[in-house]
């Protein structure tokens, strides 16, 4: 059983760079055939996939946020990373870490992240 916790700042300014790390254990993310996502939740509104890297080292991110993400992972200390960049309030969410790309079987608790001037 994978467990996931989530790292990063909570309070970030309009225009600014999100880097958030999930820390994996219990579970290799260099394991064959497995995934790992991000998403998100903004306030009343349901869940986003951002996208995922997979054990291979090979990503796929959701076209809408494309340009602005990055997904990256550090075998050597089982975790990844993503960076969303030049973020505004409407990036405002509770991100999550997922194992998995479509379905996903472990996630971690969350952590909410606010953009505000």
């Amino acid at each position: 059983q994978a467990r996931l916790r989530e790292s990063g700042p909570g309070l970030l300014k309009p225009s600014q760079t999100l880097s958030l790390t999930c820390i994996v254990s219990g579970a290799s993310i260099s394991a064959n055939g497995t995934y790992w996502s991000w998403i998100r939740q903004p306030p009343g509104k349901g869940l986003e996939w951002i996208g995922y890297i997979a054990a291979s080292g090979d990503s796929y991110r959701n076209p809408t946020l494309k340009s602005r993400t990055s997904i990256s992972r550090d075998p050597s200390r089982n975790q990844f990373t993503l960076q969303l960049s030049s973020v505004t309030p409407d990036d405002t969410a509770v991100y999550f870490c997922a194992r998995g790309n479509s379905y996903f079987g472990n996630w971690g608790q969350g952590t909410q992240v606010t953009v505000s001037s």
